[in-house]
């Protein structure tokens, strides 16, 4: 859990870097998670979560499904090198990787997939 939550007992905030390369698909989505109440950064292409890495840590990285194959395949490595603890969310289907800790299907209800972040982010006890 973030720190935040304990200190105040509220509801987590959780901070994400969220990466696309489709600027409408990245504004749309981030939109949903900072209504839910996550602190979100955006980046686009593989280069802006890599920048974003080098700026600040973060609870959760998630990477979108408009991101290349590659990128997909690649940015989970930078992910854990730049902090271990940090999550990985890569949103396509049949994506299986050892650095990532879930993936969705892209088409995926944009509550299950604020369920998915809030579940993924928990402690182990309390799941």
């Amino acid at each position: 859990m973030p720190a935040s939550a304990a200190k105040t007992g509220t509801k987590p905030t959780i901070k994400i870097l969220y990466g696309e390369c489709d600027e409408q698909v990245l504004s749309s989505q981030a939109a949903e998670m900072k209504k839910a109440g996550h602190q979100v950064t955006t980046a686009l292409h593989r280069r802006g979560v890599i920048e974003e890495l080098a700026r600040g840590t973060f609870d959760l990285v998630i990477l979108g499904s408009t991101l290349s194959k590659d990128d997909r395949h690649h940015l989970p490595y930078m992910v854990k090198k730049a902090n271990q603890g940090t999550k990985v969310l890569v949103m396509h289907a049949g994506t299986h990787h050892h650095e990532v800790d879930a993936a969705v299907d892209s088409g995926m209800s944009m509550g299950l997939f604020l369920e998915k972040i809030a579940n993924l982010l928990q402690p182990a006890g309390g799941r």
